[in-house]
């Protein structure tokens, strides 16, 4: 029932390190508490690279940041005695050096932005009077991709219990759906059932539903029809209809 080999894994509470942020911003990371699988998740990899014939080994996390500072210029000023206020943020070319706030700030490293005027294309399913709506996916901020993790916290599931599908106000009139109804939802690909939820935030002729929950498999109605452009699957928008289920 199990793999062949199984890994400890710490959490981020669990081990030393940084974090780096999305404004470059390079943060120190203390361990609140020991690994409870027994050791931080670089001793790990130390140990599966030492496995495979390479002589890695680290006294601590900060020893590999002088090695990434060692190799990499952009880093080279990064140390962590550096990073206790409020850390720095890259590129940081020498120890003196206080980080970079702004990037690009007189030019961009790679010579000026080029613009390209491309023509609007459509979906490649639209609409029809089968199909009335169109359907776009994505996230609730109170979880995360699948749910497969987010979904195990009782606070989290506390404020965000079950997938709905967001039906605009005027939709749900014509439809004759009530506010928290359950319904069928349905496309050329498939149908899931879920509960309806009528808010302003949806627009007439738009509905929204997330992809976090395992009983409510949005993907079942997504179009896997390729950008021609971009080489991406139309999942954020395909053709459904909602229906009322019948007693």
């Amino acid at each position: 029932r199990f793999a062949d080999v199984i890994l400890p894994a710490a959490s981020f509470a669990e081990c030393d390190g940084t974090f780096t942020n999305g404004e470059r911003r390079i943060q120190r990371v203390r361990k609140a508490i020991p690994a409870l699988c027994g050791q931080e998740n670089w001793l790990t990899i130390c140990q599966i690279a030492q496995r495979m014939g390479y002589p890695m080994s680290y006294g601590h996390p900060s020893d590999i940041m002088d090695e990434i500072a060692s190799l990499a210029p952009m880093f080279a000023g990064v140390k962590f005695d550096r990073l206790d206020d409020g850390g720095l943020q890259w590129p940081i070319p020498s120890l003196d050096h206080p980080g970079t706030e702004t990037l690009h700030a007189e030019s961009f490293s790679c010579g000026l932005g080029r613009f390209n005027a491309v023509q609007h294309k459509y979906p490649a399913e639209q609409t029809d009077a089968e199909y009335p709506l169109i359907l776009t996916t994505g996230r609730r901020r109170e979880h995360y991709n699948c749910g497969s993790m987010t979904r195990r916290s009782k606070g989290i599931m506390w404020v965000w219990p079950e997938e709905a599908i967001e039906i605009s106000p005027a939709d749900a009139r014509e439809l004759g759906i009530e506010d928290g109804e359950t319904v069928v939802v349905s496309s050329r690909r498939g149908s899931v059932k879920t509960k309806a939820r009528v808010t302003d935030k949806s627009s007439r002729g738009m509905a929204f539903m997330s992809f976090h929950y395992q009983d409510v498999l949005t993907n079942l109605l997504t179009n896997a029809a390729l950008d021609p452009q971009a080489k991406t699957p139309e999942y954020k928008a395909c053709a459904v209809k909602i229906e009322k289920i019948k007693a």
